[in-house]
């Protein structure tokens, strides 16, 4: 299966997306930040959706549920421990667990971190995961239900994916956070490439996504806290790969 994604912009940053098996045409909504966009995105593209994959329970991901559910009468599946706070939801989903999607399959990865129960879905068949608000391009989601280890556990696992895996995020982050990888990470020369094509697209009015895990793995300071240069640079190089990342975490919170 080769997934054909249609990305647009909700609200003020997210991004919404519909993912198309063209051999059956079984349509995914990935979260629901907002209706009108998703709608426009539909016509234009002439797909009907059948599901949307909701990633986690804040509003700006699902406020589109329900008006969604009524007009196309489809499924709304979602992460097994946020299930009372997804409106409309009526399948529920675990770590490791498998579920068809036209030709394929999409697996889920439980990634808590930024909620406690936030999960990410990977199209393995078309190299793709959609990573919500835990991996964002040059970044990762803030820490509002759980605690520094756990997202830390929870980006390994999205780590363990193929290099060639392309990833969309939820959120248009990617400037900000090049701005700050740029100061944790100041001589990565990857990086600096990285940071001036994400202003070059910005400028143009042009999204920064998706990427890919090998672009992030190579740029991404939360992604790389064993990387001698960053651990020297924040004064860790003694400290735990997983300290690590909580004081960048930490700074990036009040940067």
């Amino acid at each position: 299966m080769t997934l054909e994604i249609e990305q647009f912009m909700c609200r003020s940053d997210n991004f919404g997306v519909l993912a198309r098996d063209p051999s059956t045409g079984e349509t995914a909504i990935i979260d629901a930040p907002e209706v009108g966009p998703i709608l426009a995105a539909i016509e234009r593209t002439g797909w009907t959706p059948t599901v949307i994959l909701t990633t986690h329970h804040h509003p700006d991901h699902v406020e589109g549920n329900l008006a969604l559910k009524e007009k196309f009468g489809l499924t709304i599946i979602g992460p097994e421990s946020e299930a009372a706070r997804i409106p409309g939801i009526d399948r529920t989903v675990r770590d490791g667990e498998t579920f068809r999607f036209g030709s394929g399959t999409v697996g889920v990865i439980e990634t808590p971190g930024h909620t406690a129960g936030h999960v990410c879905y990977n199209f393995a068949d078309s190299h793709v995961a959609f990573t919500g608000d835990t991996l964002f391009s040059l970044g990762c989601g803030r820490l509002f239900e759980r605690k520094a280890p756990d997202m830390f556990a929870s980006l390994k696992k999205l780590t363990a994916l193929p290099l060639e895996t392309i990833v969309y995020c939820g959120h248009e982050y990617t400037q900000s956070n090049a701005r700050f990888a740029l100061g944790i990470d100041p001589t990565n020369s990857a990086l600096k490439t990285r940071a001036a094509e994400v202003d070059r697209l910005r400028a143009l009015g042009l999204p920064t996504l998706p990427t890919t895990l090998m672009q992030e793995m190579a740029t991404n300071p939360f992604l790389r806290a064993h990387d001698p240069v960053i651990r020297r640079n924040l004064g860790m190089e003694a400290a735990t790969d997983e300290a690590v990342f909580a004081e960048i975490r930490k700074r990036k919170d009040i940067a």
